[in-house]
């Protein structure tokens, strides 16, 4: 049985879904510069468990430091819904507070700290 999580931006611009064979079980709660300032809690998701379904030609993109992390969001409400974090470059994070049932999630996943704030990849060498 598939668990299928929708959800997306403030507007509704940008909608997003989610179909895992395990309900969403951990969130990813980083501490670096951008997560904290959003609030993102990053639920992980495969390329193939993941889908646009409405906006894509709309989603920005944003990048800063080393660049390997992609941040999407929607440039008519400003609300980050999905990326490709720098540590996993080859599938997606979706910020699950976007998720239509967010609370539901919240209630039973576990919320595991990342340090992002001293990444390997933002160390000089």
């Amino acid at each position: 049985m598939s668990h299928v999580y929708e959800g997306g931006c403030h507007c509704g611009a940008l909608r997003v879904q989610v179909t895992k064979p395990e309900p969403i079980s951990r969130l990813i709660d980083c501490n670096c510069s951008i997560c904290t300032k959003k609030g993102v809690l990053h639920a992980a998701v495969e390329d193939s468990e993941f889908s646009i379904l409405k906006g894509a030609d709309k989603a920005v993109t944003y990048r800063f430091g080393s660049g390997a992390a992609q941040h999407n969001y929607c440039p008519d409400c400003g609300i980050h819904v999905f990326g490709r974090p720098r540590n996993s470059p080859d599938r997606y994070s979706v910020n699950a507070r976007c998720l239509d049932n967010f609370r539901s999630i919240l209630e039973t996943a576990k919320v595991i700290p990342f340090d992002g704030e001293n990444h390997p990849k933002d160390r000089q060498s």
